[in-house]
């Protein structure tokens, strides 16, 4: 494990670690990353090499490690992305180093769901092919998706587990980038070899966020996680009633994550518009970049 300060943080580390893991193995040709399409992995340059939302990135194109891009998982069964990803795997798992992805659900993107499965047998061409899986659950962590962390749910382990948000409850930056003991064995050694990962922030691990942690770890198991996992059959029904309200043109949720999309009016941001109104009546919502209204209670 780790210890950042956020989620940007938190996949930079995956990167870095899963790059040199491979030099440290004897397989440097290994240097490139996947992600799917619409992805969002935070604002640092790293996280930002494998996003795949103009809007974010496009102006810091000449400084980005470039990606190579799977299309977001669609349908029922999300057949036409996992063929893309295994084609690509079995052309180019020699240059591949990981394959970076949100479990069940893309947050940024507009709360896209993916099909039932996808995320299984995703890991499993990973690990056929040799290519380290990073999730990055910093948004769908900590109960957000009806279970601990959304990998569970597809019984998913991955080779890297990116965290933040959650761990704290919001109160003071912390993240964690968790790896495998095949991973973390690598860069043991002799000083002299410099086989350690070269990587430090000033307030990693800091002793009042961790301490901060333990107690907002401690209320998520006592009450959080099972008030949330109570609270999905009432968000559901309430989403349903919203489906049929006019201008709405789609609702896609994940446990407690759903996102609700409107219909664009011209000149004006009704996302923005809507989620204005909701506070008004104490409910927390965020406009979504791509002109969704997101809900991340």
């Amino acid at each position: 494990m780790f210890y950042s300060d956020s989620g940007s943080t938190a996949i930079e580390i995956a990167l870095k670690q899963s790059f040199q893991y491979w030099q440290l193995r004897g397989r440097p040709s290994k240097h490139r990353f996947l992600r799917l399409g619409d992805a969002y992995h935070g604002d640092t340059l790293g996280a930002v090499g494998v996003g795949g939302i103009d809007l974010f990135h496009r102006v810091f194109g000449p400084l980005l490690v470039r990606s190579i891009a799977i299309p977001t998982p669609a349908g029922t069964d999300g057949a036409a992305a996992l063929a893309q990803l295994e084609q690509q795997l079995d052309t180019r798992a020699h240059e591949i180093a990981g394959f970076v992805l949100e479990p069940l659900i893309q947050g940024a993107a507009g709360m896209l769901v993916h099909p039932k499965g996808f995320l299984s047998r995703a890991a499993a061409l990973c690990r056929q092919h040799d290519v380290h899986l990073i999730v990055d659950e910093v948004a769908t962590g900590f109960g957000r998706t009806g279970t601990l962390f959304a990998c569970e749910q597809e019984r998913v382990s991955p080779d890297f587990l990116c965290l933040a948000k959650g761990i704290s409850g919001g109160y003071l930056p912390l993240a964690a980038t968790l790896a495998t003991e095949d991973i973390y064995s690598a860069f043991l050694g002799k000083r002299r070899e410099l086989k350690q990962f070269f990587h430090g922030h000033t307030y990693t691990a800091n002793p009042l966020a961790c301490a901060v942690a333990l107690e907002s770890l401690a209320l998520l198991r006592e009450t959080t996680l099972p008030n949330a996992c109570a609270r999905i059959p009432e968000v559901t029904t309430a989403l349903r009633r919203i489906q049929q309200l006019p201008g709405v043109r789609d609702v896609r949720q994940c446990g407690l994550m759903a996102g609700i999309e409107v219909e664009s009016q011209p000149d004006r941001y009704l996302g923005a518009e809507i989620c204005e109104r909701a506070r008004g009546h104490g409910v927390i919502l965020r406009p979504s970049a791509t002109w969704s209204c997101g809900c991340r209670r």
